[in-house]
């Protein structure tokens, strides 16, 4: 498992186009229109939307071209959704990269998250060889900072509820933009309790 990891980060690396070149500055007018779900400088009060504050930049651009995507197809390709579908159909390509390079600039806000089950520790860092479940810590590291050269986002301090919408999304593929699908396999195996117990831990890392 370890090793079918390795290879397929080799892969992503491989396969990664060019990192695009954003402008933080022209970026932060643009994002304005962003700021009433992902916040001002891009941490997110309501917990439903996520935190875009110190994502990768290359991250931020690919979910954008999905979204996107996704727009233009009728959900065919890229990642469908109602609302960031319609919002990135409005955005040129220099726009994306703009709004990513200004969040990815930003330092994102922790929250303090008590009462974390245990169990959320132990599938982040262990994962559960008997189900085929891989830890969480091999792509998206020890704090959650995930490998942008990877393609594996950052995800530590993220809202809870954010993380856990995307995990069933990910779990029952109505949301298939993942790396081979990755992010799929691992999420189907996840019973409820499972994805309530690691959304929890992975918000509380710093």
């Amino acid at each position: 498992m370890k090793k079918l990891a390795l290879a397929l980060s080799v892969l992503a690396c491989i396969s990664l186009p060019a990192m695009a070149e954003g402008n933080a500055e022209a970026g932060k007018t643009k994002a304005i229109v962003c700021s009433a779900c992902h916040g001002v400088d891009g941490n997110s009060m309501i917990d439903m939307y996520p935190k875009l504050a110190g994502q990768q930049a290359s991250y931020l651009i690919k979910q954008l071209h999905d979204f996107r995507s996704a727009a233009k197809t009728g959900g065919k390709e890229g990642r469908n959704d109602p609302i960031m579908g319609g919002m990135s159909l409005m955005l040129s390509d220099q726009d994306i990269e703009d709004i990513a390079a200004y969040y990815s600039s930003q330092t994102k806000i922790a929250v303090e998250v008590k009462d974390i089950p245990a169990l959320g520790e132990q599938l982040y860092k262990g994962g559960d060889m008997t189900r085929g479940i891989t830890a969480c810590i091999a792509c998206h590291g020890p704090q959650g900072a995930g490998v942008e050269l990877a393609g594996f986002p950052a995800i530590g301090g993220q809202h809870a509820n954010y993380l856990k919408i995307q995990l069933n999304k990910f779990s029952d593929t109505n949301r298939n933009n993942d790396l081979n699908g990755m992010m799929q396999d691992i999420a189907k195996k996840l019973t409820s309790d499972d994805i309530e117990a690691l959304s929890s831990y992975i918000s509380s890392l710093k």
